[in-house]
């Protein structure tokens, strides 16, 4: 992808009610768009890898990062999964990519639910377009902002495929450390959670600046600021409050490498820059 597009939304919004062309603005850096690249993916386009090259020369770790976040996300939801969890509530999904939340639960359950929630309409072009067809009924894709937690847990698209009466699976990963202080992140999480049956679950992968000097911290949240969204970087004990009433599960919040991983752990993994963690609602 390397050329301006506008892409009309007409087709995918589900409804047959018109949407004005969406512009991909790519002269502008975008965090999901910077996100893919770190993964490898091609929906990027050169102002974001400019971007996401001046991130990863501040530190290689970020590029592991990522790719420990995505892995993290496919163990978290393959457990949840195998847990007898069957509907899945993915907030701020970003670009979809290989083993997608959909993908890894309906390896479990074929029939699991994931209702997909992003708020920028970029991330909603590039979602329904490589998911039209895909697990059509089990599957949708919302716009909305996870800043307005009420207006997520009303909406009829997600209302329709969630059963809020049963367990629900909230993911939110690497998305809260987009949120400022200012927007409450404690009060928004408390909010959905408090909307999800006892036997739901939270888990969450957030970035921190915890294992760079405190000089290093703050040059990777300023290359955001010319970008589309902000950075907060938060501490292990800051991530830690989103889990308050919530039962930790083993081994509790780890960097993202060391959640239950499938492999021996690396020398490099205990200073991966993603705290990660799941806990269940009793």
């Amino acid at each position: 992808m390397t050329e301006h597009q506008d892409i009309s939304l007409d087709w995918m919004s589900g409804t047959g009610e018109p949407h004005a062309p969406v512009d991909l603005r790519p002269e502008v850096p975008h965090p999901a768009r910077m996100y893919d690249y770190y993964l490898g993916g091609k929906d990027n386009f050169p102002a974001d890898r400019e971007a996401a090259e001046k991130v990863l020369a501040l530190s290689p770790l970020v590029r592991l990062s990522a790719l420990a976040n995505r892995a993290f996300l496919q163990r978290a939801v393959r457990h949840l999964a195998a847990d007898g969890v069957k509907q899945f509530l993915d907030i701020g999904t970003g670009i979809p990519t290989a083993g997608n939340t959909h993908q890894t639960a309906q390896l479990v359950h074929p029939d699991a639910r994931v209702a997909y929630v992003d708020n920028d309409p970029i991330v909603l072009v590039h979602s329904r377009a490589l998911l039209a067809g895909s697990s059509r009924g089990t599957v949708t894709v919302t716009q909305a902002d996870l800043r307005d937690p009420a207006k997520i847990l009303a909406d009829p698209q997600v209302r329709e495929l969630l059963d809020l009466g049963r367990p629900v699976a909230l993911l939110l990963f690497a998305v809260l450390h987009f949120v400022d202080d200012a927007d409450d992140p404690y009060g928004i999480v408390r909010t959905l959670v408090d909307a999800l049956p006892p036997g739901s679950h939270l888990a969450l992968s957030h970035g921190t600046g915890d294992f760079v000097p405190a000089s290093e911290a703050e040059k990777g949240p300023a290359i955001y600021r010319s970008a589309t969204a902000q950075l907060s970087m938060r501490t292990k004990e800051q991530v830690l409050k989103f889990f308050d009433g919530l039962e930790l599960l083993e081994p509790g919040l780890v960097t993202a490498p060391l959640w239950r991983p499938d492999t021996a752990p690396s020398a490099t993994d205990a200073e991966v820059g993603i705290w990660a963690g799941v806990g269940r609602k009793p």
